[in-house]
């Protein structure tokens, strides 16, 4: 029981240090097809199964929310004893490190209790996979039957999801790219291709790259790239290498986000209570003794025993940590050189610093070999949503788990809070590169490393894929020559309406799609009675959230 119980204590901190990246569903083509077979890659959407055919590991459309969605299952025992429990479970140790400054005994429990958590599921010490977990019996036979059979269609097309490259995700993508490339080559075996079109999503864009830095871009026509993650994750890097800033407004735009797009349910109360801190100003007034006596201290020495004891025994996770983090992340979850736990997980180490080093370095050489040597390229970037609260990075124009700016290679972006200077777009105009700022003026793609190959959705998160985005990546990777953002109906820039699967070309008027308050995106500044009057609402209104709880509890 109380293996289950001790993650409620730690997912707000486990939400900080691990951004599962999904790119979620069954990928739609909205053209008719393709003479070229195309390849699907998709990031960490599909289940781990041990030898018995059993779910070891899934991770759902929201994540981790999904991850811990049943741990408040009323016949569990309800929210307030599953808290309970946990209390009596790491709180002796949480009290011991507040009394003493000794944090060790909290660090090495909470190791303990969530690892326990995903003893079936994380890899060892050297980065392998338990024995008999992967990837289904079904998805190896779907493969093995794709290896074998063309499947051109009655009209002579191929479809976009014909061929799906299914993989343990878990594992070092070097080692995913050797055997994506046996797939590949009986795939041009049997369908008589000389080439094929190779399409990736999220993670699947570390193994497309560690593919071509093993094998180079001769067996592919085109690549296409959607919420790549290549340059790093925010999310992630910034979470495991201790670029921590806890920020209040960030946290309730966050749970705003989440309550919207998800079926994650967040109490009224806890969106109260973090209104209040932050309109009051409470947390920000606390002393930096105090956070550095509470706040950091259990954070800090969390983030490894999260990390160990969860996700980042695979390798797979390594590959969104941007180049500078790596150093810092490396610290932080593994200690210094000569540490215990860099002795203890050496092997995994090895398999980190060998992707670190063939890919991850060289990340700008790979993608510019693909269009250098004749490909076909697409890469797809969501945006309208902020990065996780917890990282300094939380302000940036991103897709929850990465920014923008590192998902297309190099985009200039504003924060969420403002646009880019009058000054710096005219300018850009000036240069005749105005059509590369978008409509809600937060992004220039001019500056990305391919600006005309490189398409930004707006409201589409990380997780999501629509009819424009697939048709998209279909269409211009199989294409016989480069098409560019002038080429499609939907402009490089474009706005996701979720309800209908639709996108329209962003405006003006359309592209304010924020789930959250506008207030600090106005860009005015506060009088002291502005301030006072909304310290003075949070507060009614947490009063009466309060209220609430007490007469749920006594049953008024």
């Amino acid at each position: 029981m109380k293996k289950v119980l001790s993650v409620i204590l730690s997912t707000l901190l486990l939400l900080s240090v691990v951004s599962p990246v999904v790119m979620a569903g069954e990928a739609i083509p909205t053209k008719e097809g393709s003479q070229i077979p195309l390849i699907y890659i998709s990031g960490d959407a599909e289940p781990i199964y041990n030898s018995d055919g059993e779910i070891v590991l899934q991770i759902g459309d929201n994540g981790l929310l999904d991850l811990f969605s049943d741990s408040t299952d009323e016949e569990e025992g309800g929210t307030s004893n599953l808290l309970t429990s946990v209390a009596n479970v790491l709180m002796p140790f949480l009290i011991q490190g507040l009394l003493n400054d000794d944090w060790d005994p909290y660090y090495e429990n909470l190791e303990k209790e969530v690892g326990e958590l995903f003893e079936k599921s994380r890899l060892d010490d050297n980065g392998e996979a338990p024995e008999g977990t992967g990837v289904s019996a079904q998805r190896q036979s779907e493969m093995q039957y794709d290896m074998t059979h063309d499947k051109k269609g009655k009209k002579g097309y191929y479809g976009l999801n014909d061929y799906h490259f299914w993989y343990d995700w878990r594992l070092d993508p070097l080692v995913s790219a050797e055997s994506l490339h046996e797939y590949v080559q009986s795939i041009k075996e049997t369908t008589h291709s000389e080439k094929v079109g190779i399409a990736s999503a999220c993670l699947g864009s570390a193994v497309v790259l560690a593919y071509i830095s093993l094998y180079g871009t001769d067996d592919f026509v085109g690549v296409g790239m959607a919420a790549p993650l290549v340059k790093g994750s925010e999310a992630i890097s910034e979470a495991i290498s201790g670029k921590f800033h806890l920020d209040m407004d960030a946290t309730s735009r966050i749970l705003a986000d989440t309550e919207t797009i998800s079926d994650f349910n967040i109490p009224s109360f806890l969106y109260a209570t973090l209104d209040l801190l932050s309109k009051t100003g409470i947390w920000d007034r606390l002393s930096d003794s105090m956070k550095e006596r509470v706040y950091y201290k259990i954070v800090e020495g969390a983030t490894s025993a999260l990390t160990l004891s969860t996700l980042f025994t695979f390798p797979c996770y390594w590959s969104c940590v941007a180049e500078e983090d790596y150093e810092d992340a490396l610290h932080y979850v593994f200690g210094d050189e000569g540490s215990e736990k860099r002795v203890k997980y050496a092997g995994l180490i090895e398999k980190i610093e060998n992707y670190h080093e063939q890919v991850a370095v060289n990340v700008d050489d790979l993608m510019t070999e693909i269009v250098d040597n004749g490909l076909n390229l697409a890469i797809l970037v969501k945006t309208g949503f902020q990065i996780l609260p917890i990282c300094q990075s939380n302000d940036v124009v991103g897709d929850q788990y990465v920014s923008a700016a590192r998902a297309s290679f190099g985009a200039t972006t504003s924060t969420i809070y403002d646009t880019l200077t009058d000054e710096y777009i005219a300018a850009r105009e000036e240069e005749g590169l105005g059509k590369y700022i978008s409509p809600d003026k937060q992004i220039d793609a001019s500056t990305c490393l391919f600006p005309d190959y490189t398409w930004f959705t707006k409201n589409s998160t990380h997780t999501e894929r629509c009819d424009s985005e697939n048709c998209i990546l279909y269409t211009v990777v199989t294409a016989d020559h480069q098409l560019t953002v002038d080429d499609f109906a939907y402009t490089q820039f474009m706005v996701l309406d979720p309800e209908t699967d639709t996108t329209e070309a962003m405006t003006e008027e359309n592209c304010h799609t924020e789930h959250w308050s506008q207030e600090s995106m106005q860009g005015k500044p506060e009088n002291k009675y502005q301030k006072i009057f909304r310290a003075v609402t949070a507060l009614l209104r947490w009063l009466y959230e309060v209220l609430n709880l007490i007469m749920a509890r006594t049953g008024n």
